[in-house]
Formats: structure tokens, sequence, C-alpha cells
């Protein structure tokens, strides 16, 4: 085997989507017509210029407007297309959507879906193991795609919060204690070896640090 294939590293880089009116009020989930906030197009503006400091390979999004708006700037600054992935889309809510988390908070089963996630099933919607077995997937898919390559997914902050646990091996029912803000950047690297192939998390939440360090010049 070919040394170099040995130590080949794929960096797959999660970023969520920029601040919206209703970031924080509402569980939009996957409705249609949500766009960024003016907060939201600054954080792209400068989440782009941060991702251009290292050699992206391709750009994915989740197909919610909110997040391909998201992913632009970054696509204009390193002369990438922008790719819809419905694997990185956010969780369906079903009956919960568009719901306010005020309300939620005070229903009984919101302590099971902080408590104990991997027992959660959203009413006629997708359940927590599902997002995690969805995203785990889709990253397998991604970074089978582009060996070696650093590949941006534009996606959400439970889909983010979920696949970071899985690749930091916390269990499920743990995930909530992650925060994932919006325009933030969470990396994680695979070893092409399948004898180090166990991934290895490189940050979590970075909104201010330059990312230049997470590739050698």
């Amino acid at each position: 085997m070919n040394a170099k294939n040995e130590t080949q590293t794929t960096l797959i880089l999660l970023v969520r989507h920029g601040q919206t009116p209703t970031t924080g009020k509402i569980l939009p989930g996957r409705a249609p017509g949500l766009y960024l906030s003016e907060q939201g197009t600054d954080q792209a503006q400068r989440v782009a210029e941060r991702l251009a400091t290292l050699p992206v390979t391709a750009i994915y999004s989740s197909p919610m407007e909110r997040t391909k708006q998201t992913a632009e700037p970054t696509a204009q600054r390193c002369g990438l297309p922008v790719v819809e992935e419905p694997g990185l889309l956010e969780g369906d809510f079903g009956d919960w959507t568009g719901a306010e988390l005020a309300d939620l908070m005070k229903l009984p089963e919101w302590r099971t879906v902080q408590c104990q996630p991997d027992q959660f099933r959203f009413p006629n919607g997708e359940s927590f193991v599902e997002i995690r077995d969805r995203m785990a997937t889709t990253l397998e898919k991604l970074r089978g795609a582009h060996p070696g390559g650093t590949v941006v997914c534009f996606s959400h902050a439970d889909p983010i919060r979920i696949a970071v646990a899985d690749a930091l091996g916390t269990p499920l029912n743990k995930f909530q204690r992650i925060s994932i803000n919006p325009c933030s950047v969470s990396a994680i690297a695979y070893q092409a070896d399948a004898a180090a192939s166990e991934p290895s998390v490189l940050t979590v939440n970075s909104t201010l640090e330059s990312l230049a360090g997470l590739r050698p010049s």
C-alpha cells in the first residue's frame, strides 16, 4: 500500500446555518420559506472568510433555504458549486414543526427529548436515532467521495450535534450537552488507514478563531 494513502486525511467541516428571524424562538424544522436575518447574512460572509483559508474540495448543503443561503458566500469564495445533500437536512419534527420553543418546553415529552432522546420520536416525524443514522451514512458517503479532501457541509443544529457526539463516541442520550451556534464550524478528521479509522474531532462550535491550522500548509 502506498504510504501516502495510509496517512491520507479527509476533513469534514460541519457548519450550522446562520441566524434567522426565528432562531431560539420557533422549531422551524423542514417548513419552507425561512431565510437568514441580516445578522445571519453577516455571519455567512464571515464564516466564508474563515473557510476560504482552507483548500476546500467540495461544498454540500441541506436543501433548506437558510442553509443554501449560508453556503453561497463560501461557494463564491472557493469557486465551487453548492451541492444539495438531503442527508444533511434538519430533523423531521412532525407535528412539532413551527411550534414555539417556550410552549414545547412545557410538555411532559420535553424531558424525554433532553434526557432520553434515544427513546423519543417526534409525533409523525423522525426519531433522534434515525437522525444519527442518517448523518452517519451521509458523512460516510461524502468522505468516500472525496478521500483526502476538505468537505464543507452546511446543516442544522441537531444533526450537527448528533454527528459530533457520534464521532466522539458519546452516547446519543448525552448529545444535548453539545452547543452548536449559528455559523459555527465543527471539524472531524478521518484517516484513510483502516488501522486508524476512528474519527478525530478537531474542533466543536468554533466561531472566532482561524481555521487555517486544521490543514497543514
